[in-house]
């Protein structure tokens, strides 16, 4: 199955981001970040899915919290730790109560990220020890499994950019950012990958590893995939041209029993040609 994200369109409420996704005839939608919490919303939701016969999933940062802030379940803060359960935790209910069977999010950050820094350039900060913070997530996953009944729990590789890289001088912030990483901590702990194409692309370019190589190993192991390209230096949220090298690649894999989300944040006409691209090379 394909969704859309909800991020893809750029409005205050998911209201108005479901509704708009929904009248450009898109029935899978993954509900992201991006709005305002608001009182309602899971009411409009579910209207809006009765209405348009929609499935959903919920994403990360999805229902947005009261207060922002950076979603890190790797945390040494307690704050933050106990927020981001907190937070997840929420999600995971949302999705029982939507009908959602599949609940992502992103493996954590060697550091607490400050909101305005988020998709951009990272102030230099004291990284965490990484093995206190890695066995912090390790807890923080194991209480969230308690309440993942009927909602399989999916873990999504960060993406490392250049920019990162130059600030920390090769110093990886980021858990989960290439295949090794992921054969560690899955021998370490059982859990599904969430496979984010466009930041596997970033993380390689980075760390000087071949994207292709990376893709072939991580792919087959991952039944949800969010796709969208890049340059390679930066996860833009591009559009998948036809004969790109991404559309190509794609190609060559099996691609069944996998759900796709597009995080195209162009306009409504790049979103449906990529998604009639994707639709194309999965069936």
């Amino acid at each position: 199955m394909i969704y859309i994200s909800s991020s893809c369109v750029k409005n205050d409420s998911i209201k108005n981001s479901v509704s708009q996704l929904a009248n450009a005839g898109f029935k899978n939608i993954e509900l992201s970040g991006g709005t305002e919490l608001y009182d309602g919303f899971e009411l409009d939701l579910l209207e809006l899915r009765d209405k348009y016969k929609l499935n959903y999933l919920c994403h990360n940062y999805f229902p947005p919290p009261k207060e922002h802030f950076v979603l890190n379940l790797a945390s040494l803060s307690d704050e933050i730790f106990d927020k981001s359960i907190e937070h997840l935790t929420e999600s995971i209910q949302l999705s029982q109560r939507l009908g959602a069977k599949k609940f992502g999010f992103h493996a954590g950050f060697f550091i607490d990220i400050k909101v305005k820094e988020i998709g951009k350039k990272i102030s230099k900060d004291k990284l965490f020890d990484k093995e206190q913070s890695i066995i912090r997530f390790k807890q923080g996953y194991k209480r969230l499994l308690e309440y993942s009944d009927g909602v399989d729990l999916y873990i999504e590789n960060n993406v490392f950019s250049s920019t990162n890289h130059i600030t920390y001088k090769g110093e990886n912030i980021f858990m989960l950012t290439e295949s090794k990483e992921f054969n560690v901590l899955n021998s370490e702990m059982e859990f599904n990958l969430l496979l984010d194409v466009a930041h596997l692309k970033v993380s390689a370019k980075t760390l000087g590893l071949n994207f292709e190589e990376e893709f072939s190993l991580l792919f087959p192991k991952s039944s949800y995939i969010h796709l969208s390209d890049n340059d390679g230096f930066h996860d833009l949220n591009l559009a998948i041209k036809k004969d790109s090298d991404l559309s190509c690649l794609l190609k060559k894999f099996d691609t069944k029993n996998k759900d796709f989300t597009l995080e195209v944040y162009e306009s409504i006409d790049k979103i449906k040609e990529t998604y009639d691209l994707i639709q194309g090379v999965v069936e």
